[in-house]
C-alpha cells in the first residue's frame, strides 16, 4: 500500500536568512493581494526562462555569468529570448540626455540599430517633410508676393491660400514631432504624429475641394459677382495693375480710376484675362493638391502599421500591474510547484530539489555582498533567478 504523501515545507517559509514573508499557505492571506502569476506554474513558463543560456562575460554581468538574459531590444521576439527589456536597453522609450532625466544626469547611448519599421517611418515621414515644406516656402512666397501674379492670387482666391498654408505649416509641425519620435524611439510622440496626420490629410483635401468646386462649376458667374460685389475699389485696382487692364468688361464698367487706367485708355477689359488665369492656377492647384492625396495616404498608413513597432519591445516594456510578483506569490507558485513534484516523483525527490534550490539562493545572495555590486539584486530577485536555474534540476529527473 503506497503511504500518503506529505507535501514538502514551503520554500521561502522554512529559510529564516531572508527577511521575507512565509508562505501564504500558511497565513492564509487574502488572495486578491496576490499577483495573477500565481497561476502560471513554472512547467509553463518560456524556454529562455527554464533554460538560460550562459552570457558573455562583461561588466554588467561578471557577478552572475549564468544569469538569463533579461529581454527587449531587436531579438525580443525571437525563439527563446524574454520579452522585457532591462535598464540600459536599446529600446528604452522616453530622452535619455541629461537635460531629460537620464541616468544620473548623464547620457546613454543606445546601439544604433534600425528595425525595418523604423526604417519605414523614416521613409514616410522623410516624404512628409519634403512636400510639407515646400508647400509652405510656395505659399509664405504667394503671401510675400515674390511671384510676378502673387497679388492677384492673394486677392481673388484668398481662402484657398489661408487653408493651403494652414495645411502646409501643420504637415511641416508633424513631420517635426515625426522626427522626434523616430530619432528618439519615443511612441509617445509617434501617436501624437499618427493622429496628426489625419488632420493633416483633412487639411490637404479641404483646399483641393475648394479650388476643383470653383473651376468646374460656373466659374465665370462666380468671378463676376466676385468682382462686382467681393473685391472692392483697391481689390480691382490690384488686379488691373497685375493684369494690365482696366475695368471688367471695358474702362466704363466697374473700373478703378489709376494713372494708367482711365475712359480714354486703350488698355482692355479684364475678365477675360482674369477668367483664364482663374482657370490655370485653379486647375493647377486642384491637381497639385489631390496628387499628393495618395502619398499622405501612405504615409498614414505607415504611421498607424509602425508607430508602435519603432522598436521590437512589446508594449510600453512593463509588466502589468496585476502580475507583478510579490514574495507572496513566489511562496504560492513554489508552494504548487512543490506539490506538483511531490505527486509526481515522490516526497523524497521533492524535498531534494527544493534543498537544492535553497542552496543556489543562498549561493546567490553570498556572492552579491561579497562582491558588494550585485546586493541589491540578489535581495530583490535572488528568489525569482533560482527558478531559472531550477528547471535543469527537473529535466534530470
Amino acid at each position: 500500500m503506497q503511504l500518503p504523501l506529505e507535501p514538502p515545507a514551503p520554500l521561502f517559509a522554512a529559510d529564516e536568512s531572508y527577511s521575507v514573508p512565509p508562505s501564504p499557505r500558511a497565513e492564509s492571506p487574502n488572495l486578491k493581494e496576490l499577483s495573477l502569476s500565481v497561476n502560471y506554474l513554472p512547467n509553463k513558463f518560456s524556454s529562455g526562462l527554464l533554460t538560460p543560456r550562459r552570457r558573455k562575460l562583461g561588466k554588467d554581468n561578471a557577478d552572475h555569468p549564468a544569469m538569463h538574459k533579461r529581454g527587449g531590444g531587436r531579438e525580443a521576439f525571437k525563439s527563446g529570448e524574454a520579452r522585457m527589456p532591462a535598464e540600459g536597453d536599446e529600446d528604452y522609450d522616453g530622452i535619455t540626455g541629461r537635460w531629460f532625466g537620464g541616468k544620473e544626469g548623464g547620457h546613454t547611448r543606445p546601439r544604433m540599430h534600425w528595425n525595418r519599421f523604423k526604417w519605414a517611418l523614416f521613409i514616410a515621414n522623410l516624404a512628409l517633410c519634403i512636400y510639407a515644406l515646400t508647400g509652405l516656402i510656395f505659399c509664405l512666397l504667394t503671401w510675400f508676393d515674390v511671384f510676378e501674379h502673387a497679388d492677384i492670387v492673394r486677392v481673388g482666391n484668398r481662402e484657398a491660400l489661408i487653408l493651403s498654408t494652414a495645411a502646409a505649416a501643420l504637415a511641416s509641425l508633424t513631420s517635426v514631432i515625426g522626427w522626434a519620435g523616430i530619432l528618439l524611439n519615443n511612441r509617445s510622440f509617434l501617436a501624437v504624429y499618427t493622429f496628426a496626420l489625419w488632420l493633416c490629410f483633412a487639411l490637404l483635401v479641404t483646399p483641393g475641394y475648394v479650388t476643383y468646386k470653383e473651376r468646374t462649376f460656373n466659374l465665370e458667374g462666380k468671378l463676376n459677382s466676385q468682382w462686382s460685389r467681393d473685391l472692392g475699389a483697391e481689390g480691382r485696382l490690384r488686379i488691373q495693375n497685375r493684369l494690365h487692364c482696366c475695368g471688367y468688361y471695358s474702362p466704363f464698367v466697374e473700373a478703378t480710376v489709376s494713372q494708367s487706367c482711365y475712359s480714354r485708355t486703350v488698355l482692355p477689359g479684364c475678365k477675360e484675362a482674369y477668367v483664364n488665369f482663374e482657370k490655370r492656377v485653379l486647375s493647377i492647384w486642384y491637381t497639385i493638391a489631390f496628387s499628393l492625396v495618395p502619398l499622405q495616404l501612405v504615409i498614414m498608413l505607415a504611421g498607424l502599421l509602425c508607430s508602435n513597432h519603432v522598436t521590437y519591445r512589446f508594449g510600453k516594456g512593463m509588466m502589468p500591474k496585476a502580475y507583478r510578483l510579490s514574495m507572496a506569490s513566489m511562496a504560492v507558485i513554489m508552494d504548487n510547484y512543490a506539490n506538483q513534484l511531490a505527486e509526481q516523483y515522490g516526497s523524497e525527490i521533492a524535498s531534494d530539489i527544493l534543498a537544492r534550490s535553497r542552496n543556489l539562493d543562498s549561493t546567490t545572495y553570498t556572492s552579491g555582498v561579497a562582491s558588494g555590486t550585485g546586493t541589491t539584486r540578489a535581495l530583490s530577485h535572488g528568489k525569482y533567478d533560482s527558478m531559472a536555474a531550477r528547471a535543469p534540476y527537473t529535466e534530470r529527473i
